[in-house]
This record gives C-alpha cells, structure tokens and sequence, in this order.
C-alpha cells in the first residue's frame, strides 16, 4: 500500500486536533437523530448506528454507491456518492394522489417551488450485513426504500455478479387506498460522463422466458449505458473507461408502464407535471434547465393500499482484468459468464433471482447474529443496554438514562460496577477514576457494538473484489468447468494496487468466517506469478499490479519494498486457509515457495532494518517491534507447514529458530519497566498496538508468552483516546482493523474499550465518506492531516477478527492469553473439522447456457420485430 498524495483539508480542522469540539453531542444511541442534529430537524433515527455513509449498491469496486450522513445528509437532501466522493445521479420520485415526493436525490432544489412537489420527510434508517433500509413519510404513505446488495460469500458465482437491488414500496398510513406511481432515474456519472455525445445508450426489453430458478417475473426492461470512445482498463477518478452500466426494472403489474431519456430538466418536469413518461428512448430534449441526458422509468400502480416496484442497477466489464501468466498476458472473462452467460442473461438471472438470493442473503445474516451472540455468550452482564439474541437485533443504545450523553455526563457506574468519569474538555474519554486508565464506553452492550461493526463492513469487504476465469489451459478453447475461480481485489482509496498481500492480509479474518476459499483463490494469482519466474525477489511481492485492473506484476522487481511485512503475511495466510479448511494438497503444493520466504525471514525478521510496515502512511522505521514478531510467528506456522509436508529437518530448523527469535524478541521488545512493548527495540518512550500475534492466538501456535497478552492488554487501556487506542505513539490516529485484531488479543474490559470505541467513533465522527479504517482518535474522529483520506477498503475483513477467534471455540470469557477453549491442539497442526456443506442452488453447465442463450436471443429477435425501439 502507498500513498498516491496529499488532499486539501480545511485548516480549520488543525486548530481542533488535539481536543474534541466541545459542543454538547448527541447520545451514542441510533434512538436519536446525527450528532449536532435535534429530533425537531426532520432528520432521521439510525439503526444500529449512525455510520458516515450509509451503502446503497456496494457489489464491486465499480458498483459503489453510497449515502453520507455527514453535515445532516439524508438520502433526499444528498446526491448519492461513489465511494471516491463524486455524486451519482440516482433519483426517486412517489407520486400519491397526484402529489410528488422526493425520496431519493436532490432535484427538487432545481424546480421552482411546486404546491405538487415537496420532499418527503425522513424517518428511519436502519441496515445489517445485506439491507440499507430508509423510510419517509409522504402525505398519507410511508415509503421505503430498501438498497439490498447480497452478501453470500459461499456462493461464488452470485457473488460475481456486479449488480444491486433497490425495492421502493408504498404503504398506506390511514387505512385507505391511493392513487401511486413511482418514477427513477439515473445519469452517466455512473460511468463518469456527462455529455449525451459521449455515451451510447440502448434500451433493452428482454424476453419473458424465465431463468428457472422458480422466481420468474415479467420481462426486464434495461437501460444499457457505455462510453462511446471506451478505453480498456483505464478508470477517470477511479470509474471504468470501458464496460456498461445497467438500470433495470419490469412493469410489475403497473396500470402503465413508461421510460424516457433526455435533458434532465426537461424528463423530471415532465414527469412531476405529467405523472408520464413519453417512451422516448432515442432523442434529448432540449428545453431550460439541467442539460445532462438521464434515464428514466415510471410505473402507475393506479389506486391501492400499497405497492413496490424494484430495480436493479451496477456497472458491467468483461473482460474483468487482464492478468500475465505462464501462457502470455491474457484478458480474463468474469465468473458470472461462466455461471451465466453473457451480459443479458446475467442481468436477467439477476433480475428473476430476486426471492433466491434473498434467502441466501436472509441466512448469512441470521448466521451473522447467532454467532455474534454465541462468542458473547454470557461474557455480557445483565446491562441496561439492549442487548438480545432475537432476530430483531435492537439499536445500540444506554437505556440507563435517556438524557445523559457521554459528552455531558460526568461521572457514574457502568453497568459493569465499573466507576468512570470523564471530561468533555479534554480527548481522553471515559476514565476510571483512581488510576485513569480508560475504560469501555459506558451503558452499551459489546455486542451490539460489535454486531454493528461486522454488518456495516460486510458489503464493503465484498465489493473491493471481482470474480475472474482462469486463463485457458493450452490447446483448449474454455478452463474445464472443474476450474476455480480467481479473485482479484483492488486496494480501493489508498493507490489501487491489485492483490495487495499487506492488504490481503487485515482482510483474512472475514475469510476465515465466511467462507476460507475465497483466501485460495486471491493467493492462487500471486502464487502463480511468483512461481511462474516473473517475480525475482527472494521474499514475496507486494502486489499484483500498480493499479487495479492490469494485473501484470513487476518482474524487474521494483515494487514497494516490504519483505519482511509481505512474507510473513504470506506464510501465515495460507497456514491459516489450511487450518480452517484441512487443503493439505494446495498447501503443499505451495511449499518450495513458502520455505524460501521463510529462509528470508530467518535471516532478515528478527532485527529488520529500516523498511515500511503495512501502515506505510507511517514512513520507514528500523527495528519494528510489531514487525519482528510476525516475522517470528510465521516462522513457527512455516515449522507447523514443514511437518505437514513430512520434512522433519525444516521443521525442526524453523521451529528452533523461531523460538529462539522470540526469546531474544522479549530481551529487545518489552521495555526496561515491563509494562509494554515498544514501537521500536530500545526507543524507550515508544509503543504501538501489537496486533500482529493475532495469528499466534488464533491458531494456537504457542509461541508468545501469556505474560505479554496481558501486559499489552493492561498497557493500551493507559493510552487510549475517546474514540480508540492510537496506531502508536507517534501519531494520534488509530486503524480500525488492527484495533480490532488486537482487542481479540486482549482481555474481557479491553477487548470492549477498543470495539465500543469504534462503535462511538462511527456514530459520532465527522468523516464523510465510506467507513473508514484511518482516523484520528482525538476531536471529531476526522481524516488524518496530510494523508489520502482511505474510505471503502477491503481492511474491514479484519473486524471480523472476533469471529474468526470464535470459529475455533475461543469465546469472549477468555483472557488475553488463554486459548483453553480452542478446537486446535497448542502448537498442533491438525486442522477445524469440515463444514456441513450447502449446495448452492444450481447453475447452468456450458452446453445448457448456449442451448439457452440461443432461445433467448431467438425469443429477442422476435420481440424486437414486434415492437421496434427507436435508439
């Protein structure tokens, strides 16, 4: 990871930087409205929490759209975002007995002011691992509109697909029924243009054939939208220069059915006047106002009690990446064409897998929440927080006492018996009065907080990867139908590397939980290109590639110099995927390679010299404590991968040589007065979190003491800030993910001042993009100064560090260096039990797809003849 430069930041905020602003906040609880917001403004009550930005069509790196909340955004007084920050065109309308309401978008500010259209007023916002549900009331309905981007990690070939669902439903508060008629568009930011003569658009209206999967609906009807002089591989402020971008719909049922493109002004106007579209899918009308083309779909459900109509929208590339292999440099198909089909029967297996997909989805979040409870289990007192294993999981709140907030209240008795006090004027947070270390955010279940974290990170850490087939093999026209998938993720926001293993790496704990395949297939590209002789550094390469999507790697061997960082993350990587998953072929398949990084690590681990970590932003240092010690940890998993390769002689050179690293390790680490590591060996005013003996923890490696588990765990409650504990004592920011991954390293109250920390800082923080995984854990929790802000990145997987912890029997009772609860042996090498497999729903092989490409694009021909479309 690099920092690509230096965005402008208000020099106000430097003024703030070390103490919080002081104005009264609102309650760490989604049971009120955005912080420096009141109840009487109109804005909405979040659930469980009040994130920066709230995911809306989160499916790839280029299917990435967003709503913030920051400065009070609503979805209907903000544009949605790409992730990048730039708007999106994206605009609902509901029209209830001839009265128009915005509930999405922002165009009612370019209108004259209309008696007939008004906003409608935002109620609640609420979200899990799958759904961002936002509803408003409209006259005498309430609307809601539901962005559900599919979350099914054990379902690869869904989860190639690129698109996501908006439902938009209508129900009507006073028993009585009304006439509804919904209306949407979308513009060519999406596919960042703006000008008519630079896009090509098709109207698409398929046939009605379903797909099988039993959830056949009318026929889709899509706006196909692509540049006109497309450039492969290129991105404008990270959008794509080449593929398409659908918007999809059917009539649904609807009295009429209708659609429009045209100048924006001219197609909204007519509509909020007309309650119609006109059909025009060829010219651009000219007229006042904004001249931008738009797409547009209405429906009129005519008078009813209620009513919904769906969408589904996402940016569409084939070829996916282009990626150097042993063969050559070959342009990749993506999985879904495999699965699918073309772009078409895609959109369409999409659009009629709507209740299918949504019971995939309906389990994994409901796995999501048994097993968040399970790692809790009793380790959570009765409190007066809101804790509960149903279904209907309630917001994070402190139910103690409805008018005290944490910027106000001064002192009391968590529901722990633990006394806190706490100072609104200075950046410390909550403190125990005696010794004033910090304690956990007080009156909100762990839990919760912990479930709102997971839930929110799910579609982000999804949406960073694409799904690609592998090159052919030689002498044959397709992989045979037995072949893996390839997963290539982008480095999102911070320099748009491609399989990034210092990324790759925070990321491994969502794997780990939600399916440990999906770790095989991003390793099995950078295993490819490094055994294949491209790749001429002894230790492991830094990335695929410079910039997402040209996968070509850097055979001079010029990439960001992090050797020892790259090599243990790695080694542990792929220890990890064989621990959770038994793969004892595909591990030792590797071997050669993993043992020269590991003969890398033995010379250069212990005492490394100056050189960047994964937090790169935080510049080169000599001597990294936290470096060393997972050099040495994946020394240990490289003995544990020796013994299961049956080469006794490495395992006993790798495992006496990491024992022997961490004795001198503790001699160089741990400061004279005992209480905690250092950042750097002898840099006595030095610390940093120590989250890399993660691994060690998780697998039961054996290898670090308990002794310093608990010093750590001691030593970051006596250095932390209001919203966390900072990255290390150079700087007041903290990450996200390793915050995370070390809490799962400590015991029970410091596990939960780090998770209720992140908890506090998303419901509270002044960043407006994407959650984030840098900030600052002092002041408004705002974007670290002089450094990109980071938002979308695939990091988020690291939350998951807990539950990871929890798939192996260790559960949150346990103390910082306990591991009696685990599944795996101390020091072992035997694997988790299999998984119960669930048999995907079916897909098509080869010879089906083309038997039913062929009767598709027949029944098209047809319905094309019958009805001609003007372009």
């Amino acid at each position: 990871m690099r920092i690509l430069g230096k965005l402008a930041v208000g020099a106000t905020w430097a003024l703030a930087i070390i103490l919080p602003t002081t104005t009264a906040r609102s309650a760490f609880t989604n049971s009120s409205t955005p912080p420096h917001a009141t109840a009487d403004e109109g804005l909405p009550k979040y659930s469980p929490i009040r994130p920066p930005a709230v995911p809306l069509a989160v499916r790839s790196p280029y299917t990435s759209a967003w709503t913030s909340t920051a400065g009070r955004g609503t979805l209907n007084n903000r544009s949605p975002i790409f992730w990048f920050g730039q708007p999106l065109g994206w605009e609902g309308i509901v029209v209830v007995d001839d009265n128009s309401y915005e509930y999405m978008g922002t165009i009612i500010n370019d209108f004259p002011e209309l008696a007939y259209f008004n906003s409608s007023i935002a109620q609640e916002v609420s979200f899990d691992s799958q759904y961002s549900n936002f509803t408003f009331l409209a006259g005498p309905v309430t609307i809601t509109a539901s962005f559900f981007s599919p979350v099914t990690p054990k379902d690869v070939c869904r989860s190639s697909i690129p698109l996501s669902y908006l439902t938009t439903s209508v129900h009507s508060n006073d028993g009585k029924p009304h006439h509804v008629q919904f209306y949407s568009d979308i513009n060519g930011a999406w596919i960042g243009l703006g000008n008519e003569f630079d896009i090509i658009k098709e109207l698409h209206q398929g046939p009605s054939a379903s797909n099988g999967t039993g959830n056949g609906t009318a026929s889709p009807t899509s706006w196909i939208l692509r540049p006109r002089f497309p450039a492969l591989w290129a991105e404008a402020a990270q959008v794509p220069r080449w593929g398409n971008l659908s918007y999809t719909t059917s009539s649904l049922g609807a009295s009429s059915f209708t659609y429009q493109s045209g100048s924006a002004t001219s197609v909204r106007f007519g509509f909020v006047n007309n309650r119609i579209l006109n059909n025009d899918a060829g010219s651009v009308t000219r007229g006042f106002g904004n001249q931008e083309p738009i797409y547009a779909f209405a429906h009129d459900m005519g008078t009813v009690a209620e009513a919904s109509v769906r969408y589904t929208i996402g940016l569409i590339q084939s070829p996916v990446v282009t990626y150097l292999h042993r063969g050559g440099l070959s342009n990749l198909a993506p999985w879904w064409e495999k699965c699918y089909g073309g772009m078409h029967e895609m959109i369409r297996f999409h659009w009629d897998d709507y209740e299918t997909v949504q019971a995939l989805g309906n389990q994994f979040e409901a796995k999501l929440r048994v097993d968040v409870d399970a790692f809790y289990g009793v380790a959570e007192p009765p409190s007066n927080s809101s804790h509960s294993s149903s279904n209907s999981r309630k917001p994070i709140s402190r139910q103690h006492s409805s008018t005290l907030t944490p910027f106000t209240l001064q002192n009391g008795t968590d529901q722990y018996g633990q006394q806190f006090e706490i100072d609104p004027n200075t950046a410390y947070g909550f403190l125990e009065p005696s010794s004033a270390t910090g304690i956990a955010v007080p009156f909100v279940s762990e839990a919760d907080s912990y479930y709102a974290i997971v839930a929110l990170s799910a579609r982000q850490v999804m949406a960073a990867y694409v799904y690609a087939v592998p090159p052919s093999p030689t002498n044959t026209s397709e992989p045979p139908e037995s072949a893996d998938p390839l997963m290539f993720q982008k480095e999102i926001s911070s320099n748009g590397n491609m399989n990034t293993v210092d990324v790759l790496y925070p990321a491994t704990p969502f794997f780990l939980y939600a399916n440990p395949e999906l770790i095989k297939y991003t390793l099995q590209p950078l295993y490819d290109f490094q055994e294949n002789g491209f790749y001429p550094n002894l230790y492991s390469t830094h990335d695929l590639g410079t910039h997402f999507p040209v996968a070509i790697g850097h055979v001079e061997g010029n990439d960001e110099y992090m050797p020892v960082e790259n090599s243990g993350n790695f080694i542990l990587m792929s220890y990890a995927y064989y621990k959770f998953t038994g793969n004892v072929d595909w591990l030792t398949s590797h071997y050669k390679l993993l043992r020269q990084f590991a003969q890398y690590l033995i010379e250069f681990s212990l005492v490394p010299d100056a050189q960047l970590s994964t937090d790169d932003f935080a510049g080169q240092l000599a001597n990294q404590t936290n470096l060393a010690i997972k050099g040495i940890v994946g020394l240990q998993a490289m003995s544990a991968i020796a013994q299961i390769a049956g080469n006794a002689e490495d395992a006993e050179l790798f495992s006496t040589t990491a024992k022997s690293y961490y004795d001198q390790w503790e001699v160089h680490a741990i400061d004279p007065s005992g209480k905690h590591t250092l950042l750097a060996y002898q840099w006595r005013s030095s610390w940093s979190l120590l989250y890399n003996i993660y691994f060690d923890k998780l697998l039961n490696m054996g290898l670090v003491s308990p002794k310093v588990y608990e010093m750590q765990s001691s030593w970051y409650a006596t250095v932390s800030q209001v919203f966390g504990v900072p990255l290390d004592n150079r700087h007041h920011y903290t990450k996200s993910d390793w915050e995370i991954w070390t809490a799962a390293t400590c015991s029970p109250a410091t596990r939960r001042l780090f998770v209720n920390a992140v908890t506090f800082w998303l419901n509270e923080t002044s960043t407006d993009l994407p959650f984030t995984d840098l900030y600052e854990a002092v002041a408004t929790g705002e974007y670290p100064l002089g450094i990109d802000h980071f938002s979308a990145r695939p990091v988020v997987g690291g939350h998951y560090a807990l539950l990871a912890l929890g798939k192996t029997g260790q559960l949150a009772n346990a103390s910082a260096g306990d591991t009696a609860g685990s599944l795996f042996p101390k020091a072992g090498t035997e694997s988790l039990p299999p998984e119960e497999p669930v048999a995907p729903p079916p897909t098509a092989s080869y010879r089906q797809r083309a038997i039913r490409k062929q009767a598709l694009r027949a029944e098209e021909k047809l319905a094309a003849m019958r009805n001609p479309t003007p372009i």
